[in-house]
């Protein structure tokens, strides 16, 4: 079989090898009785194997309704624990185990102690993009859909925000809660700059801009709208425009190809990848369903006090 990986760390197939392996997968898929779940920035082909696309909580919410003894999660260590945490009864499989967030990897729970000494009283809001024991040291989860309503939700006035300096920020400008925002960030959304918004509008001077809210301020500030991964699609499909400049992990864009046909939608950089995301490939999750390994796990502990800070969000 022709199989190799590219300078990005993208795999490259040829065609007949592709449809080989996706008709393995859908055939083991069958017979473990699994669910495929795939993020919108999990390579083209990957998402096309999925019983469903979407971001990190997205995903995982669907699981817990969905019927199936086993999860292959086609994504990040973080939302394979999430899924984890909230269907514990069913075995979780993350086909890439050195898939990880380093964004996620900017706060320990040990930190996130310390900081509550430090400022008593204050609510602790936790990113989705967070270890589950960073998870059961907070108060309340939120995504980047609705980071907002979670911080205005709190009864505290000040809120540890972590670890998503950015999205803290974002949430700042539409509260008058003292938002306490950590040194955390995404290494893909932070990297964008005015600069690359002034290019790509000037490469396409029609275009709607559309980025996500773990940009930085000044990126935000440039912005025709502001939304999550959904967002950006929910927002593309609807809005009567043609055109549009996406500022998120380029993976959605084939997602947006296939869901949102007669619109054109660039690219805000085309080094918008994230390589721990593009660690999932097709032979990877084929192996995952022959051998169930490896397995994603979260001590009930730690899951019981994660699932708490989840639900409370939910409950929203």
């Amino acid at each position: 079989m022709t199989y190799h990986y590219d300078t990005t760390g993208r795999a490259c197939y040829l065609m007949q090898d592709i449809t080989v392996l996706q008709e393995e997968i859908l055939r083991l898929k069958e017979q473990k009785n699994a669910i495929i779940l795939a993020h919108n920035y999990q390579r083209p082909e990957i998402q096309d194997i999925a019983d469903v696309i979407g971001d990190s909580l997205e995903l995982a919410r669907a699981a817990v309704g969905m019927k199936g003894d086993v999860i292959v999660f086609c994504g990040v260590d973080f939302m394979a624990e999430t899924a984890a945490i909230l269907s514990p009864e069913k075995i979780v499989l993350l086909p890439a185990p050195d898939a990880c967030c380093p964004m996620a990897g900017m706060v320990t729970a040990d930190e996130l102690r310390f900081a509550r000494t430090r400022h008593p009283g204050a609510a602790v809001v936790c990113y989705v993009n967070t270890t589950a024991e960073v998870k059961a040291e907070s108060d309340i989860c939120c995504t980047s859909a609705n980071a907002v309503k979670v911080v205005n939700s709190v009864n505290e006035d000040t809120v540890i925000f972590v670890p998503d300096k950015n999205l803290g920020q974002y949430a700042a400008r539409f509260t008058v809660k003292k938002i306490l925002p950590w040194e955390g960030f995404c290494l893909v959304h932070d990297r964008y700059t005015p600069a690359d918004v002034a290019l790509a509008k000037q490469a396409h001077p029609g275009a709607a801009v559309l980025v996500h809210p773990e940009c930085r301020p000044d990126v935000i500030d440039c912005a025709d709208h502001v939304a999550s991964t959904s967002g950006i699609l929910s927002h593309v499909k609807s809005d009567p425009q043609n055109e549009f400049i996406i500022g998120t992990e380029n993976g959605i864009l084939h997602r947006l190809a296939k869901e949102c046909p007669g619109k054109r939608c660039y690219p805000l950089s085309d080094k918008a990848i994230c390589v721990n995301m593009k660690k999932t490939d097709l032979v990877k999750v084929r192996d995952t369903l022959v051998t169930l390994k490896p397995r994603i796990t979260v001590p009930e502990e730690i899951a019981a006090r994660a699932r708490g800070a989840i639900e409370s969000m939910l409950a929203l």
